[in-house]
């Protein structure tokens, strides 16, 4: 097992599930749309969902300029979750029913794209991460735009995964207890395209990719 960055994210309930390899983090990130930043402003902690994706070595998430959280965040220390259920696990008791699951935790400074170059180069990635090609197709950002959205990232040196993927675990002695036991696998289903009134008919939708999909 590699050594956890640090105390703080070190698993401990469960201390097998923890994994601290990069390519366990990353793989789990990857395979997220959405991520919770959590932050806190005078005193209160509060946790917003995000969309987020990952370039290298850094975790990026991005709002408008009037955004709360954003502002709040800015060079502040911030704690991002991922996770993905894969499957419901069915016990023969109520107590032992659980999730398998895969999680990540971050925590870091989050830092503000200033150079307007890199904040396209970041929105780009974040684009061609779900549809790839797609960057090239659309209108070019207006600096207004641009202005009007913040884009921020924290490094990954300090986090964690958390994965569960054992299915049933029952007490023992209570095999024989007359129910159904076992895993009901979750799945992220993309489904048909849907477009809007001014598409030309005939014009084929963008792919989508998304690994944790099917």
């Amino acid at each position: 097992m590699v050594t956890p960055p640090s105390d703080r994210v070190r698993v401990r309930r469960k201390p097998e599930r923890g994994h601290y390899d990069r390519a366990t983090v990353e793989a789990i990130i990857d395979g997220a749309i959405v991520g919770h930043v959590g932050f806190v402003i005078d005193d209160q902690p509060y946790v917003i969902p995000t969309a987020i994706w990952r370039q290298g070595d850094r975790l990026y998430w991005h709002g408008s300029v009037a955004s709360r959280m954003l502002l709040a965040t800015a060079g502040g220390r911030v704690c991002i979750t991922v996770s993905r259920i894969d499957a419901l696990v069915l016990a023969r008791s109520g107590t032992d029913h659980s999730v398998d699951y895969r999680s990540a935790v971050i925590l870091g400074t989050a830092h503000i794209v200033v150079d307007e170059a890199e904040k396209l180069a970041a929105l780009e990635v974040f684009i061609e991460r779900l549809y790839p090609g797609r960057w090239a197709t659309l209108r070019p950002s207006r600096p207004a735009e641009l202005k009007a959205t913040t884009v921020l990232w924290t490094e990954l040196s300090e986090a964690s995964a958390k994965i569960r993927d054992i299915g049933a675990h029952d007490e023992p002695g209570d095999e024989t207890w007359p129910t159904w036991a076992g895993t009901i696998p979750l799945t992220t289903v993309i489904g048909d395209p849907v477009p809007d009134a001014y598409v030309p008919h005939g014009m084929a939708a963008p792919a989508v990719t998304l690994e944790w999909s099917g």
